[in-house]
Order: structure tokens, then C-alpha cells, then sequence
């Protein structure tokens, strides 16, 4: 398991538009890809479970993925959420 943290720099947060982006990044992998704000966690792979989460703009998540491809795809969602997931 490869884990590491990243601020959201997504100036409405993570609201339908880039929680999509996120989950649709996330579904090229094989690997589990969840993360973890404020004591919960969220699949990535689930538009609804991100949304859920709540999070803000400046807000820090800690992404972790497990499995057979997990170190590229901590790679690709940490400069897609880096990158402001298109906004």
C-alpha cells in the first residue's frame, strides 16, 4: 500500500465536475483507491463517496491505493488533483 497526502486546489472543492474527474481517473486502475479527510473514508472510484466527503478548497486528503498497480496510480490522481482536476 502506497499512501500520500495532497491539498485540494479546486477553488469550489471537490464538487460533481472534478469528483468525476477524480473517479474517472481512479477507474484506470485495478488498485483499491480510496481517500481519507477528517476521519472518514472515501472510495475514489465512487462519484458519490467523493462527494460525500465534503471536501474544500485548501483542504488536505490523504490518498492511498493498494494492489497491483498502486504506485501509478498514486502518481496519476496526485497530478490530476495537483493539477486542479481541470478547473
Amino acid at each position: 500500500m502506497v499512501r500520500q497526502k495532497v491539498t485540494i486546489k479546486n477553488p469550489t472543492g471537490l464538487h460533481l465536475r472534478p469528483a468525476g474527474i477524480l473517479c474517472k481517473e481512479a477507474m484506470q486502475y485495478k488498485s483499491l483507491i480510496t481517500f481519507t479527510f477528517r476521519d472518514n473514508t472515501a472510495n475514489a472510484k465512487s462519484v458519490l463517496s467523493v462527494l460525500g466527503a465534503c471536501v474544500k478548497c485548501g483542504d488536505e486528503i490523504e490518498v492511498a491505493c493498494e494492489g497491483p498497480d498502486e504506485k501509478e496510480a498514486l502518481a496519476s490522481l496526485v497530478k490530476a488533483i495537483e493539477s486542479g482536476l481541470g478547473e
